[in-house]
Formats: structure tokens, C-alpha cells, sequence
């Protein structure tokens, strides 16, 4: 596969980001707001119920959460692109079509990262204890989140003919995982058609996989945590890989029959 244009078409949703500054804005300001106000309100009134501190408990949630949401909302731009033509222009061209598609997962991932820098940074200031360790150790759960995320994206927009349709109907596929992957409330326990859902929303991974490795060594890591990071880990993989084929295959299918 050719790194070139992976790197190329990387660089220009990067940019894309860059200089777009309401969009810069408008990402970090529900991160903010879902720590500083569900997770204080959280800790106030049940954190001494459940024995751990929701602040980090939520802190930990919706970095993830951000993480693999910006990434999979940020594959829109293929919609964008199709409306525009360019997508047809890149596809005719001798690249990989999966070097492509992956070139937007990563030019995707590039913008989650600095978003979710941007939280842990806020997560520092409100008080949240983050070690050394933990720092370093979130680097590449995140990295995983936000190309999961972007996988995820894929194969929802390969089944999207409008960038208006994606715009209305995202939000129904993403707003339920926020309860489903227990970005905000715990999850060890629901009832068994809740249960089933958790298991198939992708996002539970996403953000079972940033816990784990946030709080390996912690008392509050059996509280917190659904299961191993090397089980999510390979959840990941087998979703990625799918993801990547399946939703490369009908997005490139769609553009031929255009």
C-alpha cells in the first residue's frame, strides 16, 4: 500500500480542520460541558453510593466518546466529497481504494486527537488526578478510539446518498451508544434487551478499552471496568476490519452506479 497518499489525503482533513474555527469551538464545548456538569453532579449526588469518583468515571467515558464521535462524524466529508465530485476524481486515480478510505480514517483521527488533548487538559484543571503513567498509557487507547471511530463511520456513510441525510441521521445512531457504552452512567448491570444493545454499540469498546488502561493498578478497576483491554482490544480489530471492507466495498459500489 502506498503511504503517500494515505499521507496526502491525511493532511488535507487536517487542514480542513485548521481553518475551520467554529468547528474547533463547537467540539471542545460539549466535552466540557458533559465533565463539568453530569460528572460534578454525578459525584455530588451518587459518587459515595457507588464508592468511585463519576467526575473521573465520566471524564474517562467521554474522552473515548469524543474520540471515536469526531472521527466518525468526521467521515461525512466523503459525502461532501461525492456531492462534489472529488471523491469520483480520487477513486479513478491508480491508489488503493482501501488507501484511500484509510487516508480519511487517519486524516480524521489527526483532528480527534488534539480534541481529546484539549479535555484532559480541562480534565487537569477541574482537578481530575491524572499520573504520568496514565498520560502515556491514554495515548494509544486514544489513537485506537479515534480509528475505530473512523472505521465506524465508513460503513454508516457508504449507506448515506446526502450529506443532509447524514447530517439528520447520525445523530439516531450515536446519541444511543452515549447511554449503551456507559460514557456517563455504569452499565455493569441492565436489563437483558439493554444488554444486547450494549454489546453490538461499538462505542462500549471504544470507551471499555480507554478505562481499562486508565484505571489498571486502581482499587476502582473492577468497579469500572466491563472487561480486559486485550478482550476489547480484539473486539476492535475484528469491528475495524469489518468496518474498513465491508463499508470501503458499498461506498466504492455507490460511486459506481452514480
Amino acid at each position: 500500500m502506498n503511504i503517500s497518499p494515505i499521507i496526502a489525503i491525511a493532511y488535507r482533513d487536517f487542514l480542513k480542520f485548521l481553518r475551520d474555527p467554529l468547528r474547533i469551538v463547537s467540539t471542545l464545548i460539549f466535552p466540557i460541558i458533559f465533565i463539568g456538569i453530569l460528572g460534578g453532579s454525578f459525584q455530588a449526588n451518587l459518587g459515595e453510593d457507588f464508592g468511585y469518583n463519576f467526575l473521573v468515571f465520566t471524564f474517562t467515558g467521554v474522552l473515548a466518546q469524543t474520540l471515536f464521535q469526531s472521527s466518525a462524524m468526521g467521515i461525512v466529508s466523503l459525502i461532501e466529497d461525492r456531492e462534489n465530485d472529488f471523491s469520483q476524481e480520487i477513486f479513478v486515480s491508480p491508489i488503493s481504494r482501501y488507501a484511500i478510505v484509510f487516508g480519511k480514517i487517519l486524516g480524521e483521527s489527526l483532528v480527534a486527537l488534539p480534541q481529546g488533548l484539549a479535555i484532559v487538559v480541562f480534565a487537569w484543571l477541574i482537578g481530575i488526578p491524572i499520573s504520568m503513567r496514565q498520560l502515556v498509557s491514554l495515548l494509544p487507547a486514544a489513537l485506537v478510539a479515534s480509528v475505530f471511530g473512523g472505521a465506524f463511520g465508513v460503513i454508516i456513510m457508504a449507506n448515506i446518498s446526502s450529506q443532509r441525510a447524514a447530517n439528520q441521521i447520525f445523530p439516531f445512531i450515536m446519541l444511543p451508544q452515549y447511554f449503551l457504552a456507559g460514557v456517563f452512567t455504569p452499565i455493569k448491570i441492565l436489563p437483558w434487551y439493554l444488554d444486547i444493545l450494549s454489546k453490538i454499540s461499538p462505542m462500549r469498546y471504544a470507551v471499555d478499552l480507554t478505562r481499562g488502561i486508565f484505571y489498571a493498578g486502581q482499587p476502582d478497576y473492577e468497579a469500572v471496568v466491563l472487561f480486559n483491554p486485550a478482550f476489547n482490544s480484539l473486539v476492535i480489530i475484528v469491528m475495524f476490519l469489518l468496518f474498513l471492507s465491508l463499508g470501503t466495498w458499498l461506498f466504492v459500489r455507490s460511486e459506481r452506479n452514480r
